[in-house]
């Protein structure tokens, strides 16, 4: 055997070893506490996400129209009081985003749902961003009143939604997923809020990017509990919405 034969041994060996010792520390050591109610789609965001890494959640239910936010405990491990929040032995963390990025960056078998490429992670955060400042924002303009306070529907906000999902539908153009060719954790993200439209009887067919990504992801998510967790929690919010 040449030098540069032992050479090259001896590198793919590091890499095995190296390998190996991170598969046998990637998971941690025990399930991970979230505090959740289930038709909340952030929450229901976090629990598919973690079916599709393969990490085990101990979900932890937090009634907030009973105050379970409020005690004197929850406020101490999360001051904004908001749900989902994640302790993950000792560390808490809350927003559903930053949670979606902690648990790919600490668990994810790979780096196909945020990758570590630059200008990749670049794009993924930016949906990400658009799903939280504008997306899921003008969604919640439009239901959240009609959910919480019997309001009536509001065509004016429902132009505004639609807006933005035409800029969904434009960033759309060409990919197959919201950030590229593979399904990223911007796409769990946004998926819950089209779900509960898709629930709420919003007509989405004059995007056809928008709902051609729709089913492929729906498709990707379906064995990640895609029915039991975003349709199921949709549904609820959605027959709330009919009694008011």
């Amino acid at each position: 055997m040449s030098v540069v034969e032992k050479e090259i041994l001896l590198f793919w060996e590091y890499v095995k070893r190296n390998a190996a010792a991170r598969s046998k520390n990637k998971m941690p050591n025990q399930p991970i506490k979230v505090y959740y109610l289930p038709p909340s789609p952030p929450c229901r965001s976090i629990i598919m996400a973690a079916k599709v890494i393969g990490v085990d959640l101990e979900l932890v239910l937090t009634n907030i129209m009973e105050g379970h936010h409020m005690t004197p405990e929850y406020l101490k491990m999360n001051p904004q009081h908001t749900i989902p929040t994640m302790d993950d032995s000792g560390f808490i963390l809350w927003e559903s985003r930053a949670i979606l990025a902690y648990l790919a960056n600490a668990y994810g078998r790979d780096d196909s749902l945020y990758p570590k490429n630059p200008r990749q992670r670049a794009i993924v955060d930016q949906r990400l961003n658009f799903d939280l400042g504008t997306l899921y924002v003008r969604y919640s303009a439009l239901y959240l009143p009609m959910l919480f306070r019997g309001e009536e529907y509001d065509e004016q906000k429902a132009d505004q939604l639609d807006e933005a999902l035409g800029w969904l539908n434009t960033f759309l153009e060409g990919r197959a997923f919201v950030a590229g060719d593979n399904l990223t954790i911007a796409d769990i993200s946004i998926i819950v809020t089209i779900t509960n439209l898709e629930a709420f009887g919003y007509d989405m067919s004059g995007h056809p990017n928008l709902t051609k990504w729709f089913e492929r992801t729906k498709k990707a998510l379906e064995p990640y509990g895609y029915e039991e967790v975003d349709v199921a929690g949709a549904k609820v919010l959605a027959n709330f919405l009919k009694k008011d």
